[in-house]
């Protein structure tokens, strides 16, 4: 039969209590986050966002990567994602593999902002978004591309 567990019994043996955790976020809709991740995926994941106050939430991503769609050469990017989120924010691991699906795609600089902030909408419904990419220079020309929705209110 097991001992119950007592401040006086850890005593004894030098054990601390463990603490329970206290969880404070809902994680309703979140399964990539802790499993092994086996590639690329075009599958983002999101979870509830329940705060009333006005919240500017940005992704940074400096090792982002697509193809020139003539060419096949690559293009590498800084990545950045700014939204205010509606009633989903985004899962950031499920959003990690969602660009990493692009080092296999081949697009125009231009298609691939647009398509990246079209898919968060599209998921998300944020009350705003913003897509920014800052291309490194190739053919001594650097690119940066950037496209947002109409601020709240503006739809």
């Amino acid at each position: 039969m097991a001992k119950k567990v007592t401040q006086k019994n850890l005593k004894k043996t030098g054990k601390q209590p463990v603490k329970q955790k206290k969880k404070i976020s809902d994680t309703t809709g979140v399964t990539i986050l802790g499993a092994a991740t086996r590639g690329p995926s075009t599958v983002l994941e999101s979870f509830p966002f329940k705060h009333s106050r006005p919240t500017h939430i940005t992704f940074s991503c400096s090792e982002f990567s697509c193809h020139c769609p003539v060419t096949g050469q690559p293009d590498y990017a800084t990545l950045d994602v700014e939204y205010e989120p509606g009633d989903r924010a985004l899962e950031s691991k499920s959003f990690k593999n969602y660009l990493w699906s692009y080092r296999d795609t081949e697009g125009f600089h231009e298609d691939v902002v647009h398509r990246i902030l079209d898919d968060l909408v599209n998921f998300l419904d944020p009350k705003w978004a913003r897509v920014t990419m800052h291309f490194n220079v190739r053919g001594g020309i650097a690119i940066d591309v950037t496209a947002e929705t109409p601020e709240w209110g503006d739809f």
